[in-house]
């Protein structure tokens, strides 16, 4: 995967950050974000559930769809936490070859 599209996640968490103290009448991300952790909690369930039912049907547009909108909704839910996408890469860095089966 080339940086240049990695670089939207970055673009697009950046938009989060932005977004987060505006207007909620006016940013539905100032909205999420000021409805609490619960409602993004909720938003994320829904995304998941969406995509996995995509992923049932076999219908891959609307897994790429329905992932995108889990994608936002997860950096969302990150920013509401104060937890960097950075914070994720190196988490992920540290798994890097190591087996997910305990022993």
């Amino acid at each position: 995967m080339s940086s240049k599209k990695i670089d939207v996640l970055v673009r697009l968490f950046d938009t989060i950050v932005s977004r987060s103290g505006d207007d909620p009448s006016k940013s539905y991300t100032a909205r999420l974000i000021s409805e609490g952790k619960e409602k993004c909690i909720k938003k994320l369930k829904e995304e998941s559930l969406e995509t996995v039912e995509a992923a049932e049907q076999d219908d891959v547009k609307q897994i790429i769809y329905e992932s995108a909108d889990l994608i936002y909704h997860l950096l969302v839910l990150l920013k509401k936490f104060d937890i960097t996408p950075d914070q994720v890469y190196e988490e992920l860095e540290n798994r890097e070859g190591k087996s997910g089966f305990k022993d």
